[in-house]
């Protein structure tokens, strides 16, 4: 799994404001659930400053509640066996610790809850891998501090074993190895502080998925990613603020993502059915976003500011000429036969103010099912059950021409607000700029989309649109493949006839 080497993106002190009971928008398949309007001058959610002052938890043990004590370690292990399914713990105010084994762990039973007292913290003293694990549902953990498990790459410290229904609130997961976070279907995670963990503050990911109904509310993701694992395994697509890996259906919203290395939120390979809206997503070194061989969701009015100046920069330095984007969509469109809220993906009424670049519509001609080229490996598309089906002669005809490779298609970017100063930035070359694209075709021998075929097809048959926007600045736009460079009038007019009914101020942005 993971984005190509080449062209990769990557690669107050008030408490978050949380609308509970918010239930996302749905409506007519393809249509936006309320009309977009004009650009917006600006964008301001809610800031989710949830890490400089969390909410306090309960002084006084709940009625019926077991009362944990920190002088005593492995006390929360032990009395979670042994009480029964459905029984509520308090911390009191102290650092917990547990048995100094790297296995031990708190095991849920069914619907437990654990609640924290003002200043209670479980810490893994850097010897235990897991804070809580096993596969028991509906378990709650709220007012919270877990800090200090050294969980592996690719595992997670809560909830490790990713099982369903949990509810995080109100916690906060830091310095942490691994993911801060694990989630399950029908989790809920909601106005925590995920700082500082070692790969993700959060991966949503089963080994016997999808994952499915997901929310993401209200939380503070900050500095994660904080071993550098890219760095160490090199493009392995391994990091970032919050990954998701096929999840269907989920609220993203009202989260401040900042501060992260590498990307804020990467949705890699068949989710489905996102709502990622009224962010903050701020100063990450990498994308804001990467939505990446997945489906049909809509991006609608984040704030999206700071973006990405360390791994453009690099890249510019380098030498690449890849358009290397704050809001990345690889391999990832709208699909009308996999069910959803929405039959496309649709981009509206954000403001992206002084990233490195813009919107990056890329397709890799060489990636499908089957494909060596595939780093989504093992796995196929949605639409295709039997992988073995993608294959010579059959993969050249229809259906499977078409099913057998993510496609970027039916993509509709309209009444964005897109300022870029360069002297802010920093930079000279090779940013601020709008893409959509494709390779040249060459891999494997028997594929059936060599040569310019899927760079036409995105550039000019897949139904990519941008229309209704505002540009600030000097934005530059690529079409087709990396060396088709083009100014505003050339993106307008044929053969692209691109960003219909917008604007361009090339000095507005400074």
């Amino acid at each position: 799994m993971g984005v190509e080497r080449w062209h990769r993106a990557l690669p107050t002190a008030a408490t978050a404001l949380v609308v509970l009971g918010a239930a996302g928008c749905v409506g007519t398949p393809g249509a936006p659930a309320e009309p977009a309007g004009r650009p917006p001058a600006s964008v301001a959610p809610s800031v989710a400053r949830v890490c400089a002052k969390p909410a306090a938890g309960p002084t006084e043990a709940p009625a019926g509640a077991v009362k944990i004590d920190p002088a005593v370690a492995g006390d929360l292990a032990a009395q979670t066996r042994s009480h029964p399914a459905g029984t509520t713990f308090w911390l009191r105010p102290g650092k917990h610790r547990l048995e100094p084994d790297r296995y031990s762990q708190v095991v849920p039973k069914k619907g437990n809850r654990y609640l924290g007292a003002p200043g209670a913290v479980l810490d893994g003293r850097k010897t235990n891998q897991y804070a809580f694990g096993g596969r028991a549902g509906d378990v709650t953990i709220r007012h919270l501090t877990v800090q200090g498990f050294v969980a592996p790459h690719d595992e997670g410290v809560v909830n490790h074993d990713s099982a369903d229904g949990w509810v995080i609130e109100h916690t906060t997961i830091q310095h942490n190895s691994g993911a801060g976070l694990m989630a399950g279907s029908r989790q809920r995670v909601r106005a925590n502080c995920l700082r500082g963990n070692g790969q993700y503050g959060m991966n949503a990911y089963k080994d016997d998925g999808p994952l499915r109904d997901l929310v993401v509310e209200g939380n503070e993701v900050v500095a994660n990613n904080r071993d550098d694992w890219e760095r160490r395994r090199p493009g392995c697509g391994c990091t970032g603020g919050v990954k998701f890996w096929a999840v269907d259906g989920a609220q993203v919203r009202g989260n401040w993502v900042h501060g992260n290395r590498g990307a804020g939120l990467w949705a890699d390979t068949n989710n489905n059915d996102f709502r990622i809206e009224d962010n903050v997503l701020e100063a990450n070194d990498g994308a804001a976003l990467i939505y990446e061989a997945s489906y049909n969701a809509v991006i609608r009015e984040n704030a999206i500011r700071r973006n990405n100046w360390v791994e453009g920069r690099k890249n510019a330095d380098r030498g690449d000429s890849f358009p290397f984007a704050t809001v990345y969509l690889s391999e990832s469109g709208g699909e009308p036969r996999i069910e959803a809220r929405t039959d496309k993906i649709e981009i509206y009424r954000n403001v992206l103010e002084n990233n490195w670049s813009g919107i990056t519509l890329w397709e890799n001609a060489d990636r499908f099912c089957n494909s060596p080229a595939n780093t989504s490996s093992g796995d196929c598309t949605l639409l295709v059950r039997d992988t073995d089906r993608c294959a010579r002669p059959a993969i050249a005809t229809a259906p499977l021409y078409a099913d057998c490779r993510w496609k970027t298609q039916r993509v509709d970017i309209h009444h964005n607000r897109f300022v870029l100063d360069k002297s802010v930035v920093e930079c000279t070359v090779k940013c601020g700029r709008m893409a959509v694209l494709a390779n040249y075709g060459t891999y494997p021998d028997w594929s059936p989309y060599q040569g310019e075929r899927v760079a036409e097809a995105i550039t000019h048959k897949q139904h990519n649109r941008w229309h209704d926007n505002v540009y600030l600045g000097p934005w530059t736009f690529v079409a087709h493949d990396p060396s088709r460079v083009l100014d505003f009038g050339q993106w307008q007019s044929a053969p692209y006839r691109q960003d219909t009914d917008s604007t361009l101020d090339p000095r507005a942005g400074g």
